[in-house]
């Protein structure tokens, strides 16, 4: 379960309960989980603890989907889709992996996303926009010259800096939904000491005798 309390629906804030009614109908969401997209709901029901947090989180998506974008949705989508990869957060990547093939995304790209770096099946452009969500996610923002520069050569200013702010948006989506163990990041840390259960040590006990 979550690890913060999920906000009932008698207690959601105005704009809160709209987007609950878009999302999960006359339901209650702390009692009848689930959105029409088959996830449990409760990214929203926890982040409408702060009514300030919530509406901000609405406004992030309506920005990257509003007709005002400059950055073609496949870019956009493709840079979505690898941010849920490389912060491993299985709702992020889930969710635009279905997100990606709507915008026109071929399932072999889709499925090409965790190993793009070996694939042949995206553009220069697309390259480098992988190349730039790695710098952003995993380098945390240190992107050298050259990946701004193959941006450059087909992206205008604007286009680079809505992506960026997308991108850089999405990432903290996922640590979010991580660290709160929201959605499909409700799972254990895979981090955990496997028993020897012949107390071994880690087999160093038999380098000492």
């Amino acid at each position: 379960m979550p690890r913060l309390r999920e906000v009932p629906r008698s207690e959601v804030h105005p704009f809160g309960e709209v987007m609950y009614g878009l999302l999960f109908g006359d339901r209650d969401p702390t009692v009848e989980p689930g959105t029409a997209s088959g996830t449990p709901g409760d990214w929203w029901s926890v982040t409408a603890l702060s009514p300030d947090a919530f509406d901000h989180i609405a406004g992030g998506i309506q920005y990257y989907r509003s007709p005002d974008r400059q950055i073609s949705p496949v870019l956009r989508e493709l840079g979505q889709l690898r941010v849920g990869w490389a912060r491993s957060s299985l709702f992020v990547y889930s969710q635009h992996c279905k997100a990606a093939r709507d915008v026109g995304l071929t399932n072999e790209q889709v499925d090409a996303v965790p190993h793009w770096q070996v694939a042949d099946c995206f553009s220069p452009i697309q390259r480098a926009v992988l190349a730039y969500v790695d710098c952003l996610v995993l380098q945390g923002g240190r992107v050298p010259d050259g990946v701004i520069a193959a941006l450059k050569a087909e992206l205008s200013e604007v286009e680079i800096l809505e992506l960026t702010y997308i991108i850089t948006t999405y990432d903290m989506y996922g640590i979010i939904s991580k660290a709160l163990h929201l959605e499909y990041d409700n799972v254990e840390d895979p981090m955990q000491e496997v028993p020897d259960l012949d107390g071994n040590r880690a087999g160093l006990k038999r380098f000492a005798e």
